[in-house]
């Protein structure tokens, strides 16, 4: 009885653990990004994506693991010619990621060597259409096109190429030597066009500095004939209005009787003047005998006077 009872024991145990070795094996959980490919007698029976999944025990088995993420591949080295025969040594790292697992898994046996190989026979074929000065210059159409064929050759694959990135790009160390003595020759070149236009340009402000000073002088010479020239006006004015003004007086004075007396005796005295001028230049004077009148004497001095303006002149 005991026998029969551990028998029967023992057949529960394992049934359970049977059980629970069913369970485990029919149960299957699927990270987040990553998608699980299911075969049933090696045939392709579903695509498990993140998540809780279901499976026949013994029957049924996870074939491959795709990652769904973004994955980066560093390209090698290699080497490509360019459209004027020069040799190049070119490396990148491609970016892509699996868009369809079944294709991933069943259309290409290595998707990763695949894509690689296909980034270098690509790049290989886009340098060979661009010269070599083009592919320093025009590097990111250089990716885009990259890009561009390889999407159109990897659809079948699942795959989906985000962007190709060419790390370096170095050509043959003759090529660089020429490269170098031609961008020295460049830099050479803009530092005597930069200082020649440096010295064309000091000559024209030092001309225009000269121009504008001659100018400013003519300018302030005219000024200064015209202040002086006006103040000769003025002055010649003022004289003459003087002298307007003294002859004026000097007639309103001369209608009057004190005036004529005063005339008189001014001529008179005038006349006195001129015969000791003369007695001066001459040892002999002739006086008429009416010299002591005093009319007679201011003509007497007038005609002196006259006699010694006409000696003169």
């Amino acid at each position: 009885m005991e026998y029969l009872l551990y028998k029967l024991l023992s057949v529960e145990a394992f049934a359970l653990v049977f059980i629970l070795v069913l369970l485990k094996k029919s149960i299957i959980f699927v990270p987040q990004n990553r998608a699980f490919i299911v075969e049933r007698f090696g045939k392709y029976q579903a695509t498990k994506e993140a998540g809780l999944g279901f499976i026949i025990p013994f029957i049924d088995r996870i074939a491959a693991d795709r990652s769904l993420k973004e994955q980066a591949v560093d390209v090698p080295s290699q080497s490509a010619i360019t459209k004027d025969n020069i040799t190049l040594s070119v490396d990148g790292v491609l970016y892509f990621r699996v868009l369809d697992p079944y294709k991933a898994s069943y259309g290409v046996d290595d998707y990763v060597f695949a894509v690689t190989q296909l980034a270098q026979t690509t790049m290989r074929s886009e340098l060979g259409k661009m010269e070599l000065d083009k592919t320093f210059e025009e590097r990111a159409m250089l990716n885009t096109n990259i890009v561009s064929s390889i999407n159109e050759a990897a659809e079948p694959w699942g795959i989906q190429v985000l962007r190709y990135e060419i790390k370096d790009i170095v050509p043959p160390k003759s090529v660089m030597d020429a490269m170098e003595a031609q961008m020295k020759a460049e830099r050479v070149k803009r530092a005597q066009i930069l200082e020649s236009e440096g010295d064309r340009q000091s000559a024209i402000n030092v001309a225009e500095g000269r121009k504008q000073a001659q100018v400013l002088a003519a300018e302030a010479d005219k000024a200064e004939q015209v202040l002086r020239a006006e103040g000769e006006a003025q002055a010649i004015l003022a004289v003459a209005e003087a002298k307007a003004e003294a002859l004026r007086k000097i007639g309103d004075a001369a209608n009057t009787v004190e005036g004529q007396k005063a005339i008189q005796l001014e001529l008179a005295t005038k006349a006195i003047e001129a015969k000791q001028a003369i007695a001066k230049e001459s040892s002999v004077v002739l006086l008429p005998d009416n010299a002591t009148d005093a009319s007679s004497l201011v003509a007497q001095g007038m005609a002196i006077i006259n006699s010694l303006n006409n000696q003169k002149a």
